[in-house]
C-alpha cells in the first residue's frame, strides 16, 4: 500500500511538472502607434511588435496592447493600464514604450510633461514588480526627420526621461532612439523611406497616397523588431533563448 501511495504520489508530481513546463511566459506590449496592431485598412501601416511576436517559439506568447495615439496618460486614464495589471503573474515580462505621443503638451488628455511622465513610467515598473513581472522600458523609434541631409531629434527630453527612470529603478532599457537614429542616419534621407509609410496614390487603403515619417511599413516594422532582439540579446535577457 505505501509503495502504491508512493508512485501515485511521484505521478502526480511528475503532472504537475509537465503541466508547469507547458505554460508559456507571456510577455506584454504596452505603448503608441508604432508598436501596435493595426485594423486592416491601415495596411500597409504596420506597429513593429507585430512580427516581433511571430520571432519567438511557442513558449513565450506575446500579448500586444499597444494601442495608436497613446501615451502614458491616457493608457491610465482609459483603464489600459489596469486591464494588463489585472492579469500580470509572476514571470511576465512587461515592454513599456512611450513618448511618442507623451510630448504633444498641447493636447491636454495625452500630452504630459516630463515630470509626470516619468512618474508614471516608474509606476508601470513599480506595479510590474510588485507582481513578480519583469519591466523592460524602450525609448520611442526616432521619426525620419531630415534637415539638408541630417537627421534632426523630434522627440525632446521624452528618450533622456527615459533612460533616467531606467538607470534610477535599475530596470532593464532597449535604446531604440539611438538604435533608429543610427539605422536612419546610415541608411540617409532618400533610402530611409523603405522603412515608412510612403505610398503614392492609387492604394485601397490611401487612394490619395500617404508621406508618413513616423509610422512604419511592414519592412519597417520588421527591421526595428529585429533591433529590439538586438536589444534583448544585449541585456542576456532569459527570452534570449525562446527566439525561434
Amino acid at each position: 500500500m505505501e509503495k502504491k501511495k508512493l508512485l501515485l504520489l511521484l505521478f502526480c508530481s511528475l503532472l504537475l511538472y509537465a503541466f508547469t513546463k507547458r505554460q508559456p511566459t507571456t510577455l506584454w506590449m504596452m505603448g503608441d502607434s508604432t508598436m501596435a496592431i493595426k485594423d486592416a485598412d491601415k495596411y500597409p501601416e504596420t506597429g513593429w511588435g507585430v512580427p516581433f511576436a511571430t520571432l519567438f517559439k511557442p513558449s513565450v506568447r506575446v500579448r500586444n496592447m499597444a494601442k495608436n495615439g497613446r501615451s502614458t496618460r491616457s493608457f491610465i486614464d482609459e483603464g489600459r493600464w489596469q486591464e494588463i495589471y489585472n492579469q500580470l503573474k509572476s514571470g511576465d515580462y512587461l515592454f513599456i514604450q512611450f513618448g511618442h505621443n507623451d510630448e504633444k503638451v498641447n493636447k491636454p488628455k495625452v500630452g504630459t510633461d516630463i515630470a509626470t511622465f516619468k512618474a508614471n513610467l516608474s509606476m508601470f515598473v513599480e506595479k510590474a514588480r510588485e507582481k513578480g513581472a519583469e519591466p523592460v522600458l524602450l525609448t520611442s523609434i526616432a521619426r525620419r526627420n531630415f534637415e539638408q541631409g541630417v537627421l534632426v531629434d523630434t522627440h525632446k527630453g521624452y528618450p533622456a526621461a527615459t533612460r533616467e527612470v531606467a538607470d534610477s529603478l535599475q530596470v532593464p532599457l532597449i535604446d531604440l532612439t539611438e538604435k533608429t537614429n543610427r539605422l536612419l542616419t546610415k541608411l540617409g534621407e532618400r533610402k530611409s523611406e523603405k522603412l515608412f509609410l510612403h505610398l503614392k496614390p492609387g492604394h485601397k487603403n490611401y487612394p490619395e497616397g500617404v508621406v508618413d515619417n513616423t509610422h512604419l511599413n511592414k519592412e519597417g516594422a520588421m527591421t526595428v523588431a529585429k533591433l529590439a532582439v538586438e536589444g534583448i540579446k544585449e541585456l542576456k535577457l532569459s527570452l534570449v533563448k525562446e527566439f525561434k
